[in-house]
């Protein structure tokens, strides 16, 4: 055995696991979507003091986006995203999905996203004549 596998805990909870492998940025984000209903265990709405184990799945619902994870280790500590992938196992359907939506969202972005900052003079001229045509 490792000395990951000694120190790695039977259980922990939900909104604890979600922060460490960096599904939310904190845990009362994580927190916020449990109680909202966007993280579901096998199916079933729970609350963020909920134990997790290895081997339950979880779908997960941030944004537009849903995975569909199987937890496969616990980790009492956050750390960088290449070793939180490590305690889940994301669902072959998922990440079909997900690369759909983003290849969906390349293909056709969100109209005005490409606008940044205030509106030029050319622009500010536009809007207040079309503003005044009505």
């Amino acid at each position: 055995m490792s000395a990951n596998e000694l120190l790695a805990p039977a259980a922990m909870r939900v909104d604890k696991w979600l922060w460490a492998a960096r599904f939310y940025k904190t845990r009362s984000l994580a927190a916020q979507a449990i109680a909202a209903g966007h993280v579901r265990i096998a199916g079933h709405a729970v609350k963020p003091a909920r134990e997790l184990r290895p081997g339950d799945s979880l779908e997960i619902a941030i944004g537009d986006t849903l995975w569909q994870v199987v937890v496969r280790a616990l980790n009492e500590q956050r750390r960088p995203a290449s070793e939180a992938q490590q305690l889940y196992q994301e669902s072959v359907v998922s990440r079909d999905r997900r690369a759909a939506q983003q290849e969906a969202r390349r293909l056709a972005p969100v109209p005005g996203s490409q606008l940044r900052g205030r509106p030029t003079k050319k622009a500010r001229r536009l809007i207040r004549g079309f503003n005044e045509g009505l």
